[in-house]
């Protein structure tokens, strides 16, 4: 296959060297077209020795050949990687003042790009319209990834990974748009008119105005079911209990999810049960305190005040909010549980699940294997999925957003397409 691979300045850049060796060893034939800003972090030389194949940025060379149109329209497919808030604007007014603005405008060939920026430039009005636009014309949208930044920065806008980007890249090729959608963000419209809740993130549970009882979930497994379901056409409704900012900033970005923030058990089951009644699905992604203090103390517990005694706190039990909900359900309604648990083998993992699915009475619990490195606080995450029968129907993993696209999938599965939404 004859693949375009643009690449625009930003320090991403450094990606796509892999990205093209990945698709090299694949077989196919890679022409590395960069901007002239790409090679300011990526030289030429590198491009040429990765691709096995001259590189320019000129109009002006091999002119005999016609390349500043030759390119595209030989070209099976375009790759921009990565994709910068500038090459979008440029690629939605269609200006050709490169090599790669007038591949893009002489292919007919799919495209495909992976957006990487600063979140302020992601989330900026001017990116997401230039997207929408893009998008409306037939160009699928890979990533971007919440993660690390340049500098200091953390959120999203950090390109997808390039083993991502080229399993994305190569299902476009072979089977259009909504092929390379299977897991791969911006590119479905199958939740169109569904509404959804998605909790997120983990309660806490005051023991005084210091302290609390807690556990370590990021919410980055909700937030990403959240965006997903958003960007696949859904109406999503967000309870982000105790979600840092950095992580939720792409859904507060998302025009159709409204997102509510809550701290404790109490607060997470009076909105959860007031937001399920007019839902088609809901997916209870949040890690929620099994317990609570029975009496929270006003003023910081001191050593001074107990001669050094350690406090004794008297528990109680939390209530069960997914349990509530699934009494309550009406007909029609999609529920999904999910279960973090810490076990000695995959098939005490999923016995553990099967176990908690029969307790919620939910029609597909989602559970994960969780410990000091794994699960909590991390970039990726593997689901196993269990239906109604108990019996596992996927696994899915990778990033928190494939691993959230996953499960979306597999809700579809069993909601088919045949049915009215609530909402």
């Amino acid at each position: 296959m004859f693949i375009v691979l643009g690449v625009t300045g930003g320090i991403a850049a450094y990606k796509s060297i892999v990205l093209a060796r990945l698709l090299v060893e694949g077989g196919h034939e890679v022409h590395v077209v960069p901007t002239e800003d790409a090679l300011r972090f990526v030289g030429k030389p590198t491009w040429e020795a990765i691709s096995r194949r001259p590189v320019t940025t000129s109009v002006h060379e091999d002119v005999p050949e016609v390349r500043h149109v030759a390119l595209g329209q030989r070209a099976d497919l375009v790759i921009v990687a990565p994709a910068t808030a500038n090459t979008l604007a440029k690629m939605t007014a269609g200006l050709a003042d490169d090599l790669l603005g007038t591949t893009l405008l002489a292919t007919r060939a799919p495209v495909l790009v992976a957006p990487a920026m600063h979140t302020e430039m992601w989330q900026h009005p001017a990116t997401q319209q230039n997207l929408a636009t893009l998008r409306d014309r037939g160009v699928v949208v890979v990533g971007p990834e919440s993660g690390r930044l340049t500098g200091d920065d953390s959120g999203p806008g950090r390109m997808s990974e390039p083993e991502q980007i080229a399993a994305a890249a190569l299902r476009l090729a072979a089977g259009g748009a909504e092929s390379a959608g299977a897991g791969t963000p911006g590119t479905r419209d199958d939740w169109h008119g569904l509404a959804v809740l998605v909790t997120a993130g983990g309660t806490r549970e005051p023991i005084d105005p210091v302290r609390y009882l807690g556990n370590r979930s990021s919410g980055r497994q909700g937030v990403a079911v959240a965006v997903a379901a958003a960007e696949r056409g859904a109406r999503v409704r967000l309870l982000a209990a105790n979600v840092e900012d950095a992580v939720l900033a792409e859904a507060g970005a998302h025009p159709t999810i409204r997102i509510e923030r809550v701290g404790t058990a109490a607060e997470l089951e009076a909105a959860a049960s007031a937001a399920a009644a007019g839902v088609d699905v809901v997916v209870m992604a949040a890690a929620v305190a099994d317990y609570r203090v029975d009496s929270v103390a006003e003023g910081k517990l001191r050593k001074e005040d107990t001669a050094g005694a350690p406090p004794v706190l008297r528990l109680v039990e939390n209530p069960d909010i997914l349990a509530g909900i699934v009494a309550a359900r009406p007909a029609g309604q999609t529920l999904v549980g999910f279960a973090a648990e810490t076990a000695e083998s995959e098939e005490e993992l999923l016995e553990r699940g099967r176990r908690k699915r029969r307790r919620k009475g939910v029609d597909l619990l989602a559970v994960n294997a969780v410990g000091w490195a794994e699960g909590f606080e991390t970039g990726r995450n593997t689901l196993h999925l269990i239906d109604a029968a108990d019996e596992l129907i996927a696994t899915v993993g990778g990033s928190k957003r494939e691993a959230a696209e996953g499960l979306l999938d597999a809700v579809l599965a069993l909601r088919g397409r045949d049915e009215t939404p609530l909402g």
